[in-house]
């Protein structure tokens, strides 16, 4: 078995004992709502320590229901998941894409890199690619025909 493998059998493991564990122990039975949030818990504990208590501000949205608050956390972390892994995807997709590169063979056939014509920082950001040119030659005005 691969060492990536084993790595990512453990990861699985240790996240199903993460959401496992808490069920099988009985964790939070005493209370009301087993799986509330923090925010709820932080709100009682306050409540209790300090009657009086006034929060500083209020939310600029409170949703009629907890089935909708707990739907807009999980549509927030799949956004946020969705940026990581689109990002994640995009570095390694260019590492591979610079290797694969920096591997290949010249067409010409002596085996040697191939050579982009890119400086070895890369093209300017924001800017076209870097390509060398020749100068070419200006046309003479003279309507005669050059001569051999």
């Amino acid at each position: 078995m691969k060492r990536s493998t084993r790595i990512n059998a453990l990861l699985l493991l240790a996240v199903a004992a993460l959401a496992v564990i808490p069920l099988v122990f009985g964790l939070g039975d005493h209370k009301e709502e087993p799986f509330a949030g923090a925010d709820g818990e932080a709100e009682t504990a306050i409540t209790e320590i300090e009657p009086d208590y006034e929060p500083w501000f209020t939310p600029l949205y409170e949703p009629p229901s907890g089935e909708i608050e707990s739907a807009l956390f999980a549509l927030q972390a799949a956004i946020g998941a969705g940026v990581l892994a689109y990002y994640f995807g995009l570095r390694k997709g260019r590492r591979q894409g610079e290797a694969r590169r920096r591997t290949e063979p010249a067409e010409n056939g002596t085996g040697e890199p191939a050579d982009s014509g890119e400086p070895a920082g890369g093209p300017e950001p924001g800017g076209p690619p870097h390509r060398e040119t020749t100068p070419k030659p200006e046309p003479s005005s003279s309507p005669e025909a050059p001569r051999p």
